[in-house]
């Protein structure tokens, strides 16, 4: 697989935070939609929680493809940032679950709250969005003279 320790650390953790991981496995029982990351990590995800062993190694070999495939950045052997892969993991997941509601709307099957952006426009909320949500802030200090930026 090459460098992908990045990714396994963030699968791990997202897999133990509940919420997330029910969420994702009931993913797994809805209509087959087509390959997408969510649907990669809800076979992954499907695989862990039905084996028999209580040890042992899932390698996500079906997931990195499909990251590979949707993203240049991680299509390399080299090592990548977890904070950066998990950040674009979780957008993707909810652009995903956006646009499947935008269908659902657009068909009439689904009526349900939205909220306004900042830039006016009406952003349906989802479930990453509930678990997650929050403001995250990055600070870089400088070693020398503790300035912050």
């Amino acid at each position: 697989f090459g460098n992908t320790c990045y990714c396994n650390s963030v699968l791990q953790a997202l897999y133990f935070c509940r919420p997330f991981r029910e969420k994702v496995l009931a993913y797994k029982v809805q209509p087959r939609k087509k390959e997408s990351l969510l649907t990669c990590l809800s076979d992954l995800f499907n695989s862990i929680a039905t084996q028999k062993k209580k040890v042992g190694v899932i390698p996500p070999k079906k997931f990195i493809s499909r990251l590979r495939k949707e993203n240049e950045l991680f299509d390399n052997y080299m090592q990548q940032d977890a904070h950066e892969f998990l950040n674009y993991l979780l957008n993707t997941i909810a652009d995903l679950l956006q646009e499947e509601k935008k269908q659902e709307k657009q068909n009439g099957k689904l009526q349900n709250g939205s909220i306004e952006s900042e830039e006016g426009e009406k952003t349906d909320l989802t479930w990453v969005h509930e678990i997650f949500q929050g403001t995250l802030t990055n600070e870089t200090r400088c070693l020398n003279c503790e300035a912050v930026r």
